[in-house]
């Protein structure tokens, strides 16, 4: 279970985000992050109990302040990625924990140029099935829509009357389900995410159908 103590240690931080605050602390972080990695790390044997994963990545607490305005060291969170074993299987997972802004997300964050393209171009010319996906009562009940970023108009040689143009648009194809300190806290947490990881596979494995083959549906490996 992740502990009260992990919400009241980041709560803390984000009130004294400061190196001399944190120095001070270290042995306070370095429990609760313990702690937190081994939820994480039971997490993952659930996980891999349904699917295949290539990587855990727990990320550091340090924040590259290079090009960001916030100039902040610490975030006030602890989270993880687990990357499905590719070329075939496709889609990211994430696990933030955050005091009152803790949330399970996955999919596809920043796909590369050729992936994006190709996510359009079936998209273009047959949305049906991803339409299908993103309509289902189980996907909506967990993430409600289909989120990400997009361009404001279509991109370069689509058609921006396509009926579709609005996921055409899109970025980022990514799901999020948020969890209330509450909920994050309760013994069946674990559970949940498990849960919520499951309902993505539908949408992931449309994905990953699309960027393993062409247009022909003509498998590329």
């Amino acid at each position: 279970m992740i502990s009260s103590t992990a919400f009241e240690f980041l709560d803390l931080l984000a009130k004294n985000n400061n190196r001399d605050w944190f120095t001070e602390n270290k042995k306070r972080f370095d429990t609760e992050n313990k702690l937190v990695k081994a939820f994480f790390t039971e997490v993952l044997v659930d996980l891999e109990k349904m699917d295949s994963i290539e990587k855990m990545q727990m990320h550091r607490i340090y924040r590259d302040v290079r090009f960001s305005k916030d100039k902040t060291p610490y975030k006030s969170n602890f989270s993880v990625s687990f990357d499905r074993t590719k070329p075939m299987l496709r889609g990211g997972m994430y696990l933030h924990i955050e005091n009152n802004a803790s949330f399970v997300g996955g999919g596809f964050w920043e796909p590369n140029n050729e992936d994006l393209l190709r996510i359009r171009k079936e998209i273009e010319l047959d949305a049906s099935d991803l339409r299908e996906i993103i309509a289902n009562p189980t996907f909506e009940k967990f993430f409600g829509t289909l989120e990400g970023e997009g361009l404001k108009t279509a991109p370069k040689n689509f058609d921006k009357t396509h009926p579709d143009i609005d996921l055409i648009r899109k970025k980022q194809f990514v799901v999020r389900r948020k969890f209330s300190n509450k909920e994050v806290l309760s013994p069946n947490f674990k559970d949940e995410v498990i849960a919520t990881f499951a309902a993505m596979r539908p949408f992931f494995n449309y994905m990953s159908d699309v960027l393993t083959t062409d247009l022909n549906g003509e498998s590329l490996y």
